[in-house]
């Protein structure tokens, strides 16, 4: 291996809260990889400049300029994963197919959004590793197995790009769930998520909205419950869904991973079982790692730089 440092990073829009550098840059020292992972701001307007054009000059958070085709993969998130893929896709049509043997690619076909990206070979490889860090953290964290619940209701709280990772992962992975109900406070994000979905029958046959008037008697049918939505991330914050309509027979999963939300307390006190969203954030990256690198990813040590992280906060 050559002794040049290896460079890898997130872009988004702010990301200097992110975490990822933290469990990337510990599984490097423990594989005794010579790289490093760094942070980078991409205004939206320098998006399509920084994926198709390899001599553009970018800034990492501390200041270090380097050009962008030297970061050889990357995760992307908020706001760039949506428009990330419509300009790969546009540059390379023959990457923007449907590929259910690499859940990845399916994913981020069906979601419209990516957040890794592998530069080598060319053309780019793209990937989703959400909804496989969901689907690995509902299992491994709270018991939850898709596969062998195939009779189970759900209902996701949230239609943004959180959302649409669930609602994917519930309705497609091992055949899915028996029904999906959806809300959303914003009406743009619900009639968004619906159109997209439209376009595949799959999830669409599965997948119900609901008015927040129908929440308590839908809750009632749901073995889990989801909440995607921002609601719990500052604190202070009420829980999206009432504590009166929580019941004994339910799973709650919170993709809220920098507190413990009141969703997870209220859920906690009535000794119902509950996750919040630090194994999907883990998950996510120990996937991520994998596609960028093609190595076997040290979970543990991520896990352990993650949660000294998460002390932090």
């Amino acid at each position: 291996m050559s002794n040049k440092e290896i460079l890898y990073g997130l872009i988004g829009y702010p990301v200097s809260h992110s975490l990822s550098p933290a469990m990337h840059n510990a599984a490097f020292k423990a594989l005794g990889i010579n790289a490093s992972y760094k942070l980078f701001e991409i205004k939206p307007d320098d998006l399509e400049d920084f994926l198709l054009k390899p001599d553009t000059e970018v800034i990492d958070t501390k200041g270090n300029r380097v050009r962008a085709g030297d970061i050889v993969g990357f995760n992307i998130t908020i706001p760039h994963k949506v428009r990330a893929k419509e300009i790969l896709d546009k540059a390379y049509p023959s990457s923007a197919v449907f590929d259910e043997k690499d859940p990845g690619r399916a994913y981020a076909f069906l979601i419209g959004s990516i957040n890794t990206v592998k530069r080598e070979p060319s053309p780019p490889f793209y990937w989703n590793s959400d909804v496989s860090g969901f689907i690995r953290s509902l299992k491994e964290d709270l018991n939850f197995d898709i596969t062998g619940n195939k009779e189970t209701q759900a209902l996701v709280i949230g239609c943004g790009g959180a959302g649409r990772a669930v609602i994917s992962a519930l309705s497609w992975e091992g055949g899915g769930i028996a029904k999906i109900y959806a809300y959303d406070i914003n009406a743009d994000s619900t009639r968004a998520i619906e159109e997209h979905f439209s376009k595949f029958p799959r999830i669409k046959d599965k997948l119900v909205f609901v008015s927040k008037e129908q929440i308590a008697v839908t809750l009632r049918r749901c073995k889990l419950l989801v909440n995607a939505s921002s609601l719990g991330m500052k604190e202070g914050d009420a829980s999206p869904i009432a504590k009166n309509i929580l019941h004994k027979d339910l799973r709650v999963y919170d993709a809220v991973y920098n507190r413990d939300t009141q969703l997870l307390k209220d859920a906690q006190a009535l000794n119902i079982p509950a996750q919040g969203g630090s194994g999907m954030l883990l998950y996510q990256g120990v996937i991520a790692f994998a596609l960028l690198t093609g190595l076997t990813p040290p979970g543990d040590v991520m896990r352990n730089a993650l949660n000294k992280e998460l002390k932090k906060i």
